[in-house]
C-alpha cells in the first residue's frame, strides 16, 4: 500500500511538471501514462517491486542502475529514451537528491589507474570495432565541414591536432594514452615523426603493436605498456587525447608538470580532454557522473576548463591556444550510438547483458550531455611557460591555411 500511494503521487507529479510522452507498465500489468499523449513514444516496464526505490528517485544514476540490472526495460527510439530520462531526473528528483552530489576524489595510484583503464578499454577489441571507425579512434572526431563520415572526421581530427602542434619530420612525439595507435601511425606516415605511444590497456597495446608491424613502421614507432609517470627522456611534441579525464583533479598540476618535464625547451604539447560544465561541484548533472563512475569509467574525474587551465599554469606550462569541440563530440557520440544500435545483435554476442545495457545508455546519454552543455571538451595547445613572446605565431592562420 505504501509503494502504491507513493507511485501514484510520483506519476501525478511527472504529469504536472513534465507531461512526457511515456508510459509506465508495472509487473502486475497496471499502466500509468506520464502525460496526455495518445501514443506514448517510450514504454518503461518495471519488472519487479524492487525497482521502485530507484524509480521514485529517478536520478540518472538510479535510472541507469535499474536499467543495467534488468529491473526495468525500456522500449522506444533511443534518443527519445534519453530525453525522457533526463526530463524525469530534471523534474522529479528531490532537492535532497540534487544536493547529494559532492566532489569526489580518488587515489589514482599507478595500480588503481591501471585497473580502471583495463576495466574500460579491455572489454574486447572486437566489441569496439563494431561501432568505432575503421582506425578505432575512441575520442571526439573533427567535422571540418559538418558533413564528413566518421572515419574521415577522425583522420581530420588527428591531422588537426598534428597541424596545431606543428609536427615536423624527425621530431620525437610522445602520445600519452595512445589507444589503438591511430595518432602515432598518422604522425609517422604523414608527418615523418619518431613516435612513442603509451597505454595501460593490454588489448590496446597488443593491437597497436600489431598495426605498427603491419604498416612496416617499427623503426619509427614504439608502443609501450607503460604509465605516463614512468616515461623518461625529451620529446619535441606531446599529445594527450582523451586521457587526462583519468588523472584526477587533485593530480592535474602534477600531470602537467610531467608533460613539462618531458618537453624540450622549444617543444609543444596538446591536451584534448572532456571537462565538466559545473564550476562548483565539478560533476556531471543529475547523477550522470555517479553512473559513469560506477559502470563505465571507474575513478574518472572531469575538471572544469578553468581548473584545467589553472593546473596547467601551476605545472609550468603556458596555454597558447584553446578550442572547444563540444558540437563535434555531440555528433561523434550520435554516430557511435547509431553504430552501436545497428550492431546490437553482434554486440550482445560479445558481452553479457549488463555490459550491453551499460554501453547502450552510456553512448546515447553522453551525446545528450554534450548537446546540452552538461559537459564539454577542449583542445589546449601549450608550451613551457616563460618563453619570449616573439616565439608565438601572430595568428591561427597556420592551422587553417590548407583543408585537412
Amino acid at each position: 500500500m505504501f509503494w502504491e500511494k507513493k507511485l501514484a503521487q510520483w506519476v501525478e507529479d511527472v504529469k504536472t511538471k513534465a507531461n512526457l510522452p511515456a508510459r509506465l507498465v508495472l509487473w502486475d500489468g497496471q499502466q500509468h501514462d506520464f502525460g496526455t499523449f495518445a501514443a506514448p513514444r517510450v514504454t518503461l516496464t518495471v519488472n519487479s517491486a524492487s525497482a521502485l526505490p530507484l524509480l521514485l528517485e529517478p536520478s540518472l544514476d538510479n535510472l541507469g542502475e535499474a536499467y543495467v540490472k534488468g529491473k526495468i526495460d525500456i522500449e522506444g527510439k533511443l534518443s527519445d529514451i534519453i530525453n525522457i530520462s533526463y526530463s524525469l531526473a530534471r523534474n522529479t528528483v528531490t532537492s535532497a537528491g540534487k544536493l547529494a552530489r559532492v566532489r569526489r576524489y580518488f587515489s589514482h595510484s599507478k595500480a588503481s589507474d591501471k585497473k580502471a583503464i583495463q576495466y574500460h578499454y579491455d572489454v574486447s577489441n572486437e566489441f569496439y570495432k563494431l561501432w568505432l571507425d575503421e582506425n578505432m579512434v575512441y575520442s571526439c572526431a573533427y567535422f571540418e565541414n559538418g558533413d564528413e563520415d566518421l572515419a574521415t572526421a577522425q583522420i581530420k581530427k588527428i591531422d588537426h591536432i598534428l597541424t596545431k602542434i606543428q609536427v615536423e619530420p624527425g621530431q620525437r612525439l610522445l602520445d600519452i594514452g595512445c589507444g589503438w595507435g591511430a595518432l602515432v601511425l598518422r604522425a609517422a606516415q604523414k608527418f615523418g615523426a619518431q613516435c612513442v605511444g603509451v597505454t595501460l590497456s593490454q588489448n590496446q597495446f597488443d593491437l597497436a603493436t600489431a598495426r605498427v608491424k603491419a604498416a612496416g613502421l617499427e623503426d619509427k614507432i614504439e608502443i609501450r605498456l607503460q604509465d605516463y609517470r614512468d616515461v623518461q627522456g625529451q620529446f619535441d611534441r606531446i599529445t594527450s587525447v582523451g586521457m587526462f579525464e583519468h588523472v584526477g583533479r587533485k593530480n592535474l598540476a602534477g600531470y602537467f608538470q610531467k608533460v613539462r618535464e618531458l618537453l624540450t625547451d622549444d617543444g609543444v604539447a596538446m591536451n584534448h580532454g572532456i571537462t565538466s560544465s559545473d564550476a562548483d561541484s565539478g560533476e556531471t548533472a543529475l547523477g550522470g557522473g555517479e553512473f559513469i563512475d560506477r559502470y563505465v569509467f571507474p575513478d574518472g574525474e572531469l575538471p572544469h576548463i578553468g581548473l584545467a587551465l589553472e593546473a596547467l599554469q601551476r605545472g609550468g606550462l603556458e596555454a597558447v591556444d584553446v578550442e572547444s569541440l563540444r558540437r563535434h563530440y555531440a555528433h561523434t557520440l550520435d554516430l557511435w550510438a547509431e553504430n552501436f544500435e545497428a550492431h546490437a545483435d553482434e554486440a550482445r554476442k560479445l558481452v553479457d547483458d549488463e555490459k550491453f545495457r551499460i554501453w547502450r545508455v552510456y553512448l546515447a546519454g553522453c551525446a545528450y550531455a554534450f548537446e546540452n552543455d552538461d559537459v564539454s571538451i577542449y583542445q589546449v595547445v601549450c608550451r613551457k611557460a616563460g618563453r619570449s613572446a616573439t616565439t608565438l605565431p601572430w595568428s591561427r592562420r597556420y592551422i587553417y591555411d590548407k583543408p585537412l
